[in-house]
């Protein structure tokens, strides 16, 4: 049996914590930035959770992230 491929686009988004929940940046922070509040921006960088129900599709895109 092949080893599996890794989807390298989701490899390049999201990491895999210590505890094997999955981290991911947050959207709408690249552009169109002049109308948003300096306190909006602020957030946008920070780093969140990846939402349960997402969990078992991006465990089939990174096979090896996982113990």
């Amino acid at each position: 049996m092949p080893k599996m491929k890794t989807h390298r686009g989701a490899a390049k988004r999201f990491k895999v914590t210590g505890s094997g929940k999955i981290k991911r940046e947050k959207a709408y922070g690249s552009h169109i930035l002049t109308k948003k509040t300096p306190k909006r921006k602020r957030n946008l960088r920070k780093l969140t959770l990846v939402d349960k129900s997402d969990y078992k599709k991006i465990r089939e895109l990174l096979p090896y992230s996982f113990k």
